[in-house]
């Protein structure tokens, strides 16, 4: 019997040019309640601060709204930046989510900041630590079984167990991943040159632990979909704009899509940037089916997570749409 592929959904929460905040956030619980519709396993929302473009910082908050507005799928961070916190509020805070909303809320852990040596210094982080590993052993043990003679205790988060991944775009986290013994996703989506050694680091090295008996990948991917190919990559230019200018220091709003991007950027920018996106499907139904299929052929993850920057909302919610009619048919690969 053929075993279908999970796919999921990471969203940034987007603030479109045009936009504010509160229409980023009101959209991204728009998405949610359709992604579990059409089938989706995750929702997932990530870290990141300092950026208009973006509504996700206060991830957790965001979590829990998306989480209350939803019934059955998983949502979780993918991921929150764990250099810029404490393990014990991290603890306390998704203990509190996986409480009121058990067996449905993951935690993915990432090494890098979420932004720039300013945002370090205003959330009173040392910039020169490097604790990620010791950090993460110590936020297992909050979540892990009860600990009542425990000195520091997460209450509530103790005895969740609640999923926790290691996110990266390096083989440092495979490495880490590996070794603890815990799922893995790679940020395949905007830098996937350390992809295959990654992948192959983390298969060969796992070590069975209370968190996995073997290992467990995802896959990052783009996508945009539309019924016509032409304005799947019409839609496209969005993220290719504004993957160009966060490289040149230009963060801003999620721009508005154009019909000549080498005429906005440049071609040799607009030829370094779809190197960075290289892990994309663009088209209709069948075009998005079928470059899945050869992601999911090359790489065998057990899982696939989607993502897209896409300026209009209502064009975001058909991208998805047609994605997930395309990854339904998907069959799970046995990795090498």
């Amino acid at each position: 019997m053929t075993q279908h592929l999970p796919y999921s959904l990471l969203d940034l929460s987007p603030v479109p040019e045009g936009s504010t905040a509160q229409d980023a956030i009101r959209n991204t619980i728009d998405l949610a309640q359709h992604a579990e519709g059409w089938g989706y396993h995750r929702f997932w929302l990530a870290e990141h601060h300092n950026m208009p473009g973006i509504a996700s910082a206060a991830t957790a908050v965001l979590i829990g709204l998306v989480a209350q507005a939803t019934r059955t799928i998983r949502v979780g961070a993918g991921g929150i930046m764990l250099p810029n916190h404490a393990p014990l509020t991290v603890a306390e805070a998704f203990g509190t989510l996986a409480t009121v909303f058990p067996d449905r809320i993951d935690l993915g852990l990432g090494r890098a900041p979420g932004g720039d040596g300013a945002v370090v210094r205003a959330l009173r982080r040392d910039p020169m630590a490097d604790s990620f590993p010791q950090d993460v052993v110590e936020l297992l043990d909050y979540l892990g079984p009860e600990r009542p003679g425990a000195a520091v205790r997460a209450l509530p988060g103790e005895g969740t167990n609640l999923p926790v991944w290691i996110l990266g775009s390096s083989t440092f986290g495979a490495q880490l991943a590996a070794h603890l013994g815990l799922p893995y996703a790679f940020a395949s989506h905007f830098a996937p040159d350390e992809l295959d050694r990654a992948l192959a680091i983390y298969r060969a090295r796992f070590r069975p632990s209370p968190w996995g008996s073997k290992p467990y990948a995802i896959l990052a991917a783009n996508v945009f979909a539309a019924d016509d190919a032409g304005e799947a990559a019409y839609l496209r230019t969005t993220m290719q704009l504004a993957f160009a200018r966060l490289r040149t220091g230009q963060p801003g709003k999620l721009p508005r899509p154009v019909r000549d991007i080498d005429a906005e950027i440049g071609a040799g920018m607009r030829q370094a940037v779809d190197h960075s996106l290289r892990i994309s499907a663009v088209g209709g139904r069948a075009e998005v089916e079928d470059q899945l299929a050869r992601l999911v052929e090359t790489y065998r993850p057990d899982e696939l997570i989607l993502t897209g920057q896409i300026h209009d909302h209502a064009a975001r919610l058909r991208s998805f749409e047609i994605a997930a009619e395309a990854a339904s048919g998907l069959a799970l690969q046995q990795a090498a």
